[in-house]
């Protein structure tokens, strides 16, 4: 898929343990993998952003093995959970968690083991559909069995999106700021492979040293991250750093505050670099939209346009087309990167092309005159408060005015504000009231610890939702 012979010599990962491989060695050690793979089988990878992971990655896809991408460093308990539900054939793991499976040692690499694996009790496996390339969980966690089936048509039309419009090259040189299991850190991944650039794998984050350190020395042109990930560079002090061959920095994962885009948007052209606003869900590979720069100070609170080859629309409650700007609807996407569908179960992975190019994103929207469109909420993140229909994502964009540290959940008459600071009650319900006419009484401010956040970065609502449950 890849087609990492025709940049031969160029480099294609430098990691932050000192390895590095050409493209010529990439794709030698692609080829080992996948010839130890029997045929029809599945693989699951737990994966780290380590260069063993990244050879079990290429060797399916390069290899037309089917392969399931999940945190390496996730819950033991869960990952055993899906192996049961799924069989697959092979894992692909560090060589200290091989103890926790049964199987036979048949291949290594990079302190990665592919494990064969033995199953007491073996389940009915129909031969998996001849499309299928990867599955990714749908939230980064694996607590859940569903997971999204991507075809290599997905995965190669939705990377060429991506390197045309953010103009990646063989020059580029992205520092990896996200985990390999998620649908935005793999897109980074596959559009600089499919491009021979050269990929600085880091195990460390944004808040480490050794991250920084790394970044420097390698000459990192370009980094993704998630709201989270922009909220904690502002702390760091990000923008007084000297960062010189910096020249792309890429924002999805959720809505930023639009407060923090403008202020990245400006920062970008004051200094000669780029600041890009997109959105995507994993049941669309990745991408779906970006935010054009040439526009990007005049709609810095808009997702943006469509990706090449990509196409928007906006449905009301009863699915007919909101051709008038300004109307919000539920955000309908068309493009050859949507899904083949989900699987709960190993039978699922027989399974054809259920969605057909069409993907109904549950997200609220709407479009300006011009066709640049805004995300207002979920469909599933509205509660009402006293017969008022209230978005609980708008709720906290607007908390999000007097502290960026807060995450909003609630229940029907009943919003509340978690926050990690104490003495913002007051301002925070003077800002929700005066702005959404309701009384005061309607919110609940909240102090905890600190906000839970999934390994993707993205805020857990559910377990916001679950202090709100108990208390």
């Amino acid at each position: 898929m890849f087609g990492l012979e025709r940049y031969g010599d160029k480099t294609a990962v430098i990691t932050d343990r000192g390895e590095r491989l050409t493209y010529a060695e990439l794709a030698a050690q692609a080829k080992c993998f996948a010839a130890a793979v029997a045929g029809d089988s599945l693989v699951m990878c737990l994966c780290e952003n380590r260069l063993g992971s990244v050879v079990g990655y290429v060797g399916c896809l390069d290899g037309h093995i089917p392969i399931v991408l999940l945190d390496g460093g996730g819950d033991a308990s869960g990952i055993r959970g899906l192996v049961a539900i799924y069989q697959p054939e092979y894992l692909w793991l560090l060589e200290d968690r091989v103890k926790d499976y049964e199987g036979e040692q048949v291949y290594s690499y990079g302190h990665f083991v592919l494990l064969r694996m033995r199953y007491e009790v073996e389940i009915e496996k129909p031969a998996i559909y001849p499309d299928l390339a990867l599955c990714l969980t749908t939230s980064g966690s694996t607590g859940s069995p569903k997971l999204v089936r991507l075809s290599e048509k997905n995965i190669l039309s939705n990377a060429e999106s991506i390197a045309e419009y953010l103009e990646i090259d063989e020059k580029e040189r992205p520092v990896t700021t996200l985990p390999s299991y998620y649908s935005y850190g793999v897109s980074v991944i596959n559009s600089h492979l499919i491009k021979g650039a050269t990929l600085l794998l880091c195990e460390g984050t944004v808040v480490q040293r050794e991250f920084w350190r790394f970044m420097k020395e390698q000459q990192a042109t370009s980094m993704a991250g998630v709201p989270y990930t922009y909220e904690m560079l502002r702390r760091l002090r990000f923008f007084r750093m000297d960062l010189p061959y910096l020249k792309t920095m890429t924002q999805a994962g959720g809505k930023l505050n639009e407060d923090i885009v403008l202020e990245y948007l400006q920062w970008a052209e004051s200094s000669g670099k780029r600041f890009f606003v997109m959105y995507g869900q994993t049941e669309a590979t990745a991408r779906m939209s970006y935010l054009p720069l040439d526009h990007a100070l005049e709609k810095y609170a808009s997702i943006g346009i469509a990706i090449p080859g990509g196409k928007f629309s906006l449905v009301d409650v009863n699915g007919l087309p909101v051709d008038e700007a300004g109307v919000e609807g539920e955000l309908v996407y068309e493009g050859p990167n949507v899904s083949l569908g989900y699987a709960e179960c190993r039978a699922d992975l027989a399974r054809g092309d259920d969605n057909k190019g069409v993907l109904y994103t549950g997200d609220v929207a709407r479009r300006d005159a011009d066709g640049y469109y805004y995300i207002t909420g979920r469909l599933k993140r509205f509660v009402k408060v006293w017969g008022n229909r209230c978005n609980l994502d708008a709720v906290e964009q607007l908390a999000k005015s007097v502290t960026t540290q807060c995450a909003c959940a609630g229940v029907d008459d009943k919003i509340t504000i978690f926050v990690t600071e104490s003495g913002l009650e007051e301002a925070i319900v003077r800002r929700l009231s005066t702005r959404m006419g309701l009384h005061a009484s309607a919110f609940s401010v909240r102090k905890i610890p600190e906000i839970p956040k999934k390994d993707t970065g993205k805020t857990d609502y559910p377990a916001l939702q679950e202090l709100i449950t108990k208390s």
